[in-house]
């Protein structure tokens, strides 16, 4: 009989590691719709080592991605894919109740999938770094000016690492996120590292619905984490949303 969430314990999650993850899995986790996205800008945020600016600018899409360990030279984030990858992964393994086989396998296919989106960053990288395609910065100030993209992203960040941040950090990030979107922001997952959902969402939507937003839990269309099945979409419904917070 498989064990149900609450019975099992939380992935270990001590430290945000620079993982990453391909554009067709964007699609998915994001619940996004390809053929809309070459009408809009979008930004990524903790876009990590995933190759989704990289894949997404090869169609002619305008992708931009931030992190805070952009800057860094290939040489060094090639170390800290190497290094984070074999340490995630070896927990994924101790706990393979967490998971679900459905995408993927195995978790040799997860991380062989994986592991080729990182190489494909790596190489846009090396390349685009200095047109601007990757900039260096995090949540919860971006240095972007307001309203600048269409379509911002957020994955595998905020609510999964519910340890380093708390519901203050998580309130002004959204806040951010909704800074820079001119139309709609999409966080996922929702739950934390023992893939229940974030325990004070409820108190989150009703904070951001009091500065005039939006926001709605969709489903995912994958779930290889249990319980990291839905996605938050938040629209800004009125301009103030986009202005400077204190």
């Amino acid at each position: 009989m498989t064990a149900s969430l609450s019975a099992l314990p939380a992935l270990s999650l001590d430290s945000i590691g620079f993982f990453g993850r391909s554009y067709d899995e964007y699609l998915r986790l994001f619940a996004l719709d390809a053929a809309a996205l070459s009408r809009r800008r979008i930004l990524d945020v903790a876009a990590g080592p995933a190759s989704f600016a990289a894949e997404a600018s090869r169609r002619g899409l305008d992708v931009t991605a931030v992190d805070p360990l952009y800057g860094c030279t290939p040489a060094a984030l090639r170390a800290h894919i190497q290094l984070d990858y074999a340490r995630m992964f070896a927990r994924m393994r101790a706990q393979p109740g967490l998971f679900r086989f459905e995408r993927f396998c195995s978790f040799a296919e997860a991380e062989a999938d994986r592991t080729a989106a990182a190489q494909g960053f790596l190489t846009d990288y090396d390349a685009h770094f200095v047109h601007g395609r990757y900039v260096g910065g995090a949540l919860p100030r971006l240095p972007f000016a307001t309203a600048t993209y269409d379509l911002v992203l957020c994955g595998h960040l905020l609510f999964l690492h519910q340890r380093q941040f708390d519901f203050a950090f998580h309130l002004a990030a959204c806040r951010e996120l909704l800074r820079v979107a001119r139309q709609e922001v999409r966080i996922h997952p929702l739950c934390g590292p023992d893939g229940q959902r974030y325990p004070a969402m409820d108190e989150l939507l009703d904070a951001l619905r009091a500065d005039g937003v939006e926001g709605e839990e969709r489903p995912a269309g994958q779930e290889f984490f249990r319980g990291a099945n839905t996605v938050l979409v938040l629209r800004p419904v009125s301009a103030g949303i986009c202005g400077e917070r204190g």
